[in-house]
This record gives C-alpha cells, structure tokens and sequence, in this order.
C-alpha cells in the first residue's frame, strides 16, 4: 500500500496554516485487520533497515514529535517503532524543565540526549517548546536566567535563528532529523481528554492542567512558525 507523503510533508521556507489542515483524513486501510498487517510489515522494514543504520555506524538519526496534549505522540511512539532494537533506540521526553537545565540555555538539555552515530533518537516534545510553550506563558522567561531581560518580538526571532542553526549544526555532523508534528482539532482534544476518563488504562494521563491549557487555544500562534 502507497500512501502519498508530499500530503503530509512541510517543505522548508513554506508557510504553515494548521487550521487548513484537516484533523482527520481519508482511511488508509479499508479494516482494522489491514492496518495491523501493514503496520507490522512496515515494523519488520523498519527492523530490517535499523540493522544496516546500526552496522554501518555513520549517521545518527533523530526523529522529533511535537504535538498539543492528546495529539497522541506517545502511542504513535509506541506503535511504529515497536520493533525496533532497544539497544539502538532511545527515547526522551521533555517536560517542565529542571532546576538544573535551567541553568543552561534552552537548547542544552536536548543536546545532552542526541543520538550517537548508528543509534535513533526520539524526542517526545523538544526544544520547540521554547517557542511554543513559553512564547504562549512568556512569564516562564524569567525563570531561564537569561542575561538581559528578554523583550519583544526579537527573543522569538532569537530563538527561531538558534534552532535553525543548531539542526544545519547536527545536520552537517551526521545527524538526520524528521520533525513530525501530529495536529488535531479542539473538539477532538475534547473528545480525547473526556475518553481518558472513562478508560482505566488511560485515567493516568488525565490532568486539569491540560483542561486548563485550553484556555490559551487561539495563543498558539506560534505552531504556523514552527510546525
């Protein structure tokens, strides 16, 4: 099965407007037995082709998931490299940063889980909460320690430089990167939170935090920057 990637794929230097982009899109399989037998043998590809990347010992491959809360990164994580070798593969999550990593700057505490040569890493949220998270509660600034007190657009500007600069950085040295960015719609974060309370194996997740966040939907400007 061929699914066209150009419908999914941002190029570099064209603008983002995500409330063009649908929530939801046609099915890929015609059944949920399709899926699993098309997921498992892209899993297998996936195996098969993490050997040679191991083997060959060359470049690091980095794979970042942005998302808003329920966007479903982490089963997306789950489901697509299910197969591949643990030794080789290491996954980090980025919450609320540390006393420690903010005594650095912003991106210090993602460059201390880069991948090696040979190995994938995936981020599960990255630096690119400093320029939506933050941007959205710019009080969380003066926490960061920075040397003159950050004012206007230009921090923003700053850090969108920095970024860039730091994955032509990892790019020039062999790392590879694939920024995937799982999009949904209000109503169907709303759905999703309401569906975590009903499932036990799910209850964990729920937060009133995340119900209080909602409340900065329309200030999320900053993902048709950075998606």
């Amino acid at each position: 099965m061929k699914i066209n990637s150009d419908e999914f794929l941002v190029r570099p230097g064209k603008a983002v407007k995500l409330k063009k982009w649908p929530t939801h899109i046609a099915p890929v399989c015609k059944s949920k037995e399709q899926y699993q037998e098309v997921l498992a043998g892209h899993v297998a590809d996936l195996s098969s082709l993490q050997q040679l990347h191991y083997a060959s010992n060359r470049c690091a491959f980095l794979l970042v998931f942005q998302g808003l809360d329920a966007s479903g990164k982490d089963g997306a994580i789950r489901h697509v490299m299910s197969g591949v070798n643990p030794q080789g593969c290491q996954v980090s999550s980025f919450k609320q940063p540390s006393a420690e990593e903010l005594e650095h700057d912003f991106l210090w505490r993602t460059t201390c889980k880069l991948p090696e040569r040979g190995h994938i890493g995936i981020f599960n949220r990255s630096y690119y909460e400093e320029v939506l998270v933050v941007k959205v509660h710019p009080e969380m600034l003066g926490n960061e320690g920075l040397p003159d007190k950050p004012q206007g657009e230009h921090v923003w500007e700053e850090r969108y430089r920095s970024i860039v600069d730091f994955e032509d950085h990892l790019h020039r040295n062999g790392t590879r990167i694939l920024k995937i960015f799982l999009h949904l719609s209000r109503d169907e974060q709303r759905k999703r939170f309401l569906e975590r309370i009903d499932q036990p194996d799910r209850n964990w997740k729920f937060s009133m935090a995340d119900i209080h966040e909602r409340k900065y939907w329309d200030s999320t400007g900053p993902l048709s920057r950075t998606a």
